[in-house]
Formats: structure tokens, C-alpha cells, sequence
């Protein structure tokens, strides 16, 4: 979850940056010379909105690096090390991608998989998944992040971004523009848009970036079924999955078989399940459970 979130706030800072830089260049007042042209709105909103995105996606790896403190493995030093790289070269070679980068951090038990393609990705593993999980739960938890790396996650992910950015810059603007020439109705000398536009962008840019995130999570929340789905594949066999995952939500077998009826979406909790990039552990789970 952490490469979703870190993945989502740096475009939203990247984003940020861009409108800022486009205003003190002046681009503002070219987009309302003569009225506020929508065409060249729309087509500088997906300039920064996509360029924002595929920023964000460039930086992915070293951002991930930086913020969990990986180690990439280039001489495996112990019998764990050479187990995790064997481990993924196996699952890249069934999946037919490049061996990515392998990587070891310390922390809480976790795993992700990030990179800008299929030819650059990293693979990372936590030290304390590969304590609390025996070799079979491991591996696969290992197979779910090949399966993203295959899938193409990451550059799908950047793409629907690009999106909802495009529509979050092109509606702020608008906005920006109209509340701006409300507050300076009967002004007729100043010439471009005033400080009120830019101010009123800026601000609908965060609030509307934080609202696109959801629709962003509602996809990556459904990558992670698929990722699920191919890690069974790439097992033979859909119960390690499934078995990681209880470890990992802390489920007993036989509390996850009674409460499965209150899986559903009504029982995620709260309504800031929407802003999550994982669906809830029991309906991954279910969905393993419906392979067999």
C-alpha cells in the first residue's frame, strides 16, 4: 500500500509544482489572452496532467528505495538472499518478463513491486514477512508481486492517473477563471487573469486531486484481486496465497470460514475504505477461496 500512496502524493506534488511553474511563466495569461480558450485548456491539462503522472512513475523505484530503505541484492550473501533471487528469477521466467531487481528492507512484514516497466522493476521483500511466513506462504507473496510487475500495474496505474489529473487541472481552471472574474467584474483595465485564479486552481487542484485519488484506489483495489489470481497460477495451487494473506491479517481459518458473510462491501467499515489501495484481507481471501 505504502508505493500507492507515495505513488499518488508525488504526483499530486508534482502536479502542484507544474501548475505553479506554469503560472509564474506566464502561461496563464496565454491561456486567457482572449477569453479562456477550452481547447488549449484541455490540451495543456493533459501536457501536465499526464506529464505529472509519468514523472511520478519515473521516480517510482528510486522514491520506493528511498522511503523503506531496500537493499538491492547484486551478490546474494547469505542462503535467504539466494533463495529470494531464485525465487523471482523462477516466477519472471514463468511469466515471461525481465529478472527485475531484487531487494531486502527492514520492517514490518510487506512486499511491493514498483518500476516504470516491465524491463526496470524492483521487487522488494520485508524482513519481517520473510520471519513471520514459512517458504511456501513466501513465495507466494513473491509470485503477487511478479504478477503486478507482468500485469503492467504500475504504467496502468500511471495512465488512469494521467486521466484524472487531466480532468482535475481542466476543471480548476474553470473554476479559477470564473471565481476570478466575478471578484474583478467592473475592472476593466487589468489585462489577464488576477491573483484570484491562480490562488482558486491551486486550491481546487488539492481538493480535486485528493477526490481523483479515490477513483484511482477503487482500480488498484481491483488490480490486487487479478495479482491474487495470477499468484495462484503461478503456484499451481491458490492456498499459499490465501494462507499468506490470514497470516497476514492476523485470520484464523475457521473465524475467516464464519465471518465471510460480512465480507462484503457494506462491511469494509468506514467510508475511507474508498481512499484504500487493498480491498479488505477476507475478500481477497473469498476470491482465492472461489478458485479451488
Amino acid at each position: 500500500m505504502k508505493r500507492i500512496v507515495l505513488f499518488i502524493a508525488t504526483n499530486l506534488a508534482v502536479v502542484l509544482v507544474l501548475s505553479v511553474a506554469a503560472s509564474v511563466l506566464g502561461v496563464n495569461r496565454f491561456l486567457t489572452a482572449n477569453g479562456l480558450q477550452l481547447g488549449t485548456l484541455l490540451a495543456f491539462a493533459a501536457l501536465m496532467g499526464f506529464g505529472g503522472a509519468f514523472i511520478s512513475l519515473w521516480l517510482s523505484k528510486p522514491m520506493a528505495k528511498w522511503s523503506t530503505g531496500a537493499r538491492v541484492i547484486e551478490r546474494p550473501q547469505n542462503e535467504l538472499e539466494h533463495w529470494l533471487i531464485n525465487t523471482v528469477a523462477r516466477f519472471a521466467h514463468q511469466a515471461n518478463i525481465p529478472m527485475p531487481e531484487v531487494a531486502i528492507y527492514d520492517g514490518e512484514p510487506n512486499a511491493f513491486a514498483t518500476g516504470p516497466s516491465k524491463s526496470n522493476a524492483l521487487v522488494a521483500v520485508s524482513t519481517g514477512l520473510l520471519q513471520m511466513m514459512d517458504r511456501r506462504e513466501a513465495e507466494a507473496v513473491i509470485a503477487h508481486e511478479v504478477a503486478h510487475v507482468a500485469n503492467g500495474d504500475m504504467v496502468t496505474l500511471t495512465l488512469i492517473q494521467g486521466v484524472v489529473n487531466t480532468f482535475v487541472i481542466f476543471i480548476s481552471r474553470i473554476i479559477g477563471y470564473a471565481v476570478d472574474q466575478f471578484l474583478r467584474r467592473g475592472d476593466q483595465e487589468q489585462q489577464g487573469p488576477g491573483i484570484a485564479y491562480m490562488i482558486t486552481s491551486i486550491i481546487c487542484e488539492i481538493l480535486f486531486g485528493i477526490l481523483a485519488s479515490l477513483v484511482v484506489a477503487y482500480f488498484s483495489r481491483q488490480r490486487e484481486f487479478r495479482a491474487d489470481a495470477d499468484a495462484a497460477r503461478l503456484m499451481g495451487s491458490s492456498v499459499p496465497m490465501a494462507s499468506a494473506l490470514r497470516r497476514l491479517g492476523g485470520i484464523e481459518v475457521h473465524a475467516l470460514q464464519g465471518g465471510l458473510a460480512s465480507a462484503g462491501i457494506a462491511s469494509g467499515g468506514s467510508w475511507l475504505a474508498l481512499f484504500s489501495s487493498h480491498p479488505p484481507i477476507p475478500e481477497r481471501v473469498a476470491a482465492l477461496e472461489s478458485m479451488r
